[in-house]
């Protein structure tokens, strides 16, 4: 299972064992990007300890929400997210592919973006479903986020659903190389541009003008001379049958699912949520405002993930 685990698009342990090797401390969290939310009730904490109690094989999906609290912003959140801030809208697949103007303004912006983006650390909540898959309780992790946070916390049980970040492949060849060796490349093509974002966004997106982004120069592949591209799946793009598989697979021998920071409105992620209620499974939700899930879930939590996971006590279920 564990070789085919490294191939389903989880964050491969030589790209990333600079991660692993170090150890990552807990920090207060950084609220910016997290709607207000009132301290969990002493019942919240008593309902999900139950659920996590009573689970032997904990299926966890996670979303934006978890990492807004390490200082990530994500696209839905009442009052801090994209939307609500802006009239922006993510990049589309198809513009991606399709438009050279299109690939040099969103690699400008995530060339300036870069660099705080890949500095950006696990909160609690990471740390806790990291602890949670050691001690035998979490069976798998899936998250839709693309920001190597659950690597950096550990976290080995793990499929990266949307991709990430921190890789990068030719859509003619296939070569992939780490963003961070990219952004080398950039600096070499680019030794005299420079640009003040005035303005972030999700996934090390950040607001240029285009301007700011003309004179940019993108490299192209290495080997082959093709288009380069983040190894994340973009709006409008789908997701592999191949990780669906697999991901369908984890689920199947879980017992129970948590949905920890996410609304679910994205069916790439959904579709699991509808597999768990087919199965009959508990479905328990930790997520500040309402999500796509809440109608049938077991268990609906209105707090942050970094300061309710934490009081939940989860004992190895074999011993």
């Amino acid at each position: 299972m564990f070789s085919a685990m490294r191939l389903h698009g989880v964050c491969r342990a030589m790209r990333f064992r600079h991660f692993r090797s170090r150890s990552v401390s807990s920090t207060s969290p950084n609220l910016t990007f997290v709607p207000a939310c009132l301290p969990p009730h002493p019942m919240e904490v008593e309902e999900l300890q139950r659920f996590v109690s009573n689970s032997k094989r904990l299926f966890v999906m996670t979303g934006a929400g978890i990492s807004t609290e390490s200082g990530i912003p994500d696209y839905r959140s009442e009052g801090v997210g994209l939307y609500a801030r802006t009239d922006r809208q993510p990049i589309q697949h198809a513009e991606f592919v399709r438009s050279a103007a299109a690939r040099q303004r969103y690699w400008a912006r995530n060339f300036v973006g870069w660099p705080q983006f890949s500095s950006h650390q696990p909160n609690t909540a990471h740390l806790v479903l990291r602890d949670w898959e050691k001690l035998g309780k979490l069976h798998w992790l899936v998250t839709q986020n693309v920001d190597a946070l659950h690597t950096k916390a550990g976290s080995q049980r793990l499929t990266e659903l949307h991709g990430c970040t921190h890789r990068v492949f030719c859509l003619a060849c296939g070569d992939q190389i780490l963003r961070s060796e990219l952004q080398e490349h950039f600096e070499a093509l680019n030794p005299t541009w420079k640009a003040e974002a005035f303005g972030v966004a999700p996934d090390g997106d950040v607001f240029l003008t285009d301007e700011q982004v003309h004179n940019f120069q993108v490299p192209a592949c290495r080997k082959c001379g093709g288009i380069l591209k983040p190894d994340v799946t973009f709006f409008g793009d789908t997701v592999s049958r191949e990780k669906v598989n697999f991901v369908h697979e984890r689920l199947a021998e879980s017992d129970s699912m948590l949905v920890a920071g996410s609304s679910m409105q994205v069916y790439s992620g959904y579709r699991f949520a509808l597999a768990a209620r087919e199965k009959q499974l508990p479905i328990a939700v930790l997520n500040i405002g309402p999500t796509r899930v809440d109608h049938f879930a077991s268990l609906k939590l209105n707090s942050r993930c970094g300061e309710l996971l934490p009081l939940i006590v989860a004992c190895d279920p074999t011993s």
